[in-house]
C-alpha cells in the first residue's frame, strides 16, 4: 500500500499531519515532509522562484524566456536544505520506524521546464531552440538531483519523482524527442541518487515506459486507466523490469458507488499483485473534491483486501 500523495484530507480526517494520515490509512510507507522555499508564491499569486505564474492557487503561465530569466528564476543549489525542517523528518523516521520512509514531489525536469516556460513556448522552443531548451532541463536537473540528495541525507528510502508527460490520449512529446532531450536528464537523476527512484507520471505514457527502464527508474507511479493503461498488459510486458504502482481509478473515488471502489480495488490487486512488483494507490493521489466516504471505501478495500491476500508489506532492513 503505497499511496503518494494523501495531504489534501489531512484536515478533512481531522489527522495532525500527513505521515499520520499514511498510517491512519493503513499505508506501509510514510511521505516525508517538506516546504516551499521561504517566500515563495507558489500555490499563491504571483511568479515564484521558478519562473511559474500562480492566480489564486492555482498554475497559470511560466515566464522564462531568455538565458537572463533562467538565471534569474534558478535557485541556488544551496538553497535545497531550506525545503526542510531536519528536526521534522527525523522526528517522523523515529515515530514510525516500521514504515518505508520516502520523498515525493513534482520537481521532475520535463514539467518543471514546461511549466517555467509555459506549455506553447515550450513547446514551440524543443524545435526552433532546442540549445535553449536543453539548458532549461539541465538547471531543473541538477535542482531535481541537490533536492533528492538532500532527503536521502534525511532518512529518504525511496525517492518519487513527479514528471508529468502524457495527456489522456499519448505522451506530450514523442518517443523520439523524449530520448533525445528527458532521457539524458532522467538518467542522470537515477544515476545520481543511492536509492531506488520511481517515476511518476499522469496520462499515457505507454511509449515512454522503455526509456523509463532505460533511465533506471525502479518503477513507474500512476498507471491511469482513464488514460488506457491496462494494467494487466503493462504488467505483462514491464513488471519483470518495473514496480508498477497506481492505476486505481481516481473517478471513481469522485463518485459514491462504494461497491465500484471496492471492485477496481480487487482488480488492480487481481492484475498487478500476484507475484510480486505491484505497489496498490490511485493512479493519482488523493485530492481535494474527492467524496471523503469513498475515499475511507478505498483504504478500507485495501486493509481487507491485502491483509488477506498474504500480501501484505513486511519491512526487512538486511
Amino acid at each position: 500500500r503505497f499511496e503518494v500523495w494523501i495531504d489534501a484530507f489531512v484536515d478533512e480526517f481531522g489527522l495532525p499531519d500527513t505521515a499520520a494520515a499514511h498510517v491512519t490509512f493503513g499505508q506501509d510507507s510514510v511521505l516525508l515532509p517538506s516546504r516551499p522555499l521561504p517566500g515563495s508564491r507558489a500555490w499563491q499569486s504571483g511568479v515564484d522562484e521558478f519562473g511559474r505564474v500562480w492566480r489564486n492557487g492555482q498554475y497559470a503561465d511560466g515566464v522564462v524566456d531568455t538565458a537572463a530569466d533562467l538565471a534569474r528564476y534558478s535557485p541556488a543549489l544551496e538553497r535545497v536544505t531550506e525545503c526542510f525542517d531536519a528536526a521534522a523528518t527525523e522526528a517522523v523516521r523515529r515515530r514510525y520506524p516500521d514504515h518505508c520512509h520516502f520523498f515525493g514531489t513534482h520537481v521532475g525536469p520535463f514539467q518543471a521546464a514546461y511549466l517555467a516556460m509555459g506549455m506553447a513556448r515550450f513547446m514551440l522552443r524543443l524545435a526552433d531552440d532546442p540549445a535553449f531548451v536543453t539548458a532549461l532541463l539541465d538547471a531543473r536537473t541538477e535542482w531535481a538531483i541537490a533536492l533528492f540528495r538532500q532527503a536521502v541525507a534525511l532518512g529518504a528510502e525511496v525517492i518519487v519523482m513527479g514528471d508529468d508527460a502524457g495527456h489522456r490520449h499519448a505522451p506530450l512529446i514523442s518517443p523520439a524527442m523524449w530520448r533525445r532531450f528527458v532521457l539524458p536528464c532522467h538518467r542522470r537523476i537515477v544515476a545520481a541518487l543511492p536509492v531506488p527512484v520511481i517515476w511518476h507520471s499522469d496520462g499515457n505514457i505507454l511509449p515512454l515506459l522503455p526509456p523509463a527502464i532505460e533511465a533506471g527508474f525502479a518503477g513507474v507511479h500512476g498507471l491511469e486507466p482513464g488514460a488506457g493503461i491496462d494494467l494487466a498488459t503493462v504488467r505483462q510486458q514491464y513488471g519483470d523490469r518495473l514496480a508498477l504502482l497506481g492505476n486505481v481509478d481516481v473517478r471513481l473515488l469522485c463518485g459514491e458507488d462504494a461497491a465500484a471502489v471496492r471492485a477496481d480495488v480487487a482488480r488492480s490487486l487481481a492484475q498487478g499483485g500476484p507475484g510480486g512488483g505491484f505497489l496498490l494507490s490511485t493512479c493519482n493521489s488523493i485530492f481535494p473534491g474527492m467524496n471523503p466516504a469513498m475515499v475511507q471505501a478505498f483504504f478500507d478495500a485495501q486493509s481487507e483486501l491485502i491483509e488477506g491476500s498474504g500480501l501484505a508489506f513486511q519491512r526487512h532492513d538486511d
